[in-house]
């Protein structure tokens, strides 16, 4: 029922999204688009020592891309690459296999849990998990060099 899929924590998250904007001088960028819905994130980070120190994002998505959007802001600084990939993996595991919800720092995804019974609704939320991810491994290549 959509009435589960928009409770009150999902719409709380999407109408308090931290760290909107861009970045100055990002280490790396990544705009991904959901094609099914037009939904699309914009992410940039700054990374140091193989560690996210800055993220800022763009959102033009509806609330379940919104509401992820706002946990990863919220969650990402201080992250590796290797992390970002585990959560990313998690949540994925989470919508599509039934997989359990992410714990720790990434444990508010588990209110991502009900977007599992529509598919449809899948790629909007997984949207800042791939932008993210993108923009960290390009930050990582051009630290690398």
């Amino acid at each position: 029922m959509l009435s589960d899929l928009y409770n009150e924590k999902i719409l709380a998250f999407a109408a308090n999204i931290p760290r909107l904007g861009r970045l100055a001088a990002p280490d790396g960028s990544s705009t991904q688009r959901s094609r099914l819905c037009g939904s699309q994130v914009t992410v940039d980070v700054a990374v140091e020592d193989g560690r996210v120190a800055d993220f800022a994002h763009e959102v033009k998505a509806c609330a379940l891309g919104q509401a992820s959007s706002a946990i990863m802001a919220t969650s990402v600084i201080g992250a590796t690459l290797g992390e970002l990939q585990a959560v990313r993996d998690e949540v994925e595991a989470m919508l599509k296999a039934g997989g359990p919800t992410p714990q720790g720092r990434w444990a508010d995804l588990r209110y991502l849990e009900p977007v599992r019974e529509h598919r449809s609704r899948h790629p909007s939320t997984m949207l800042t998990f791939d932008a993210t991810l993108e923009a960290v491994r390009k930050a990582s290549v051009a630290e690398a060099a």
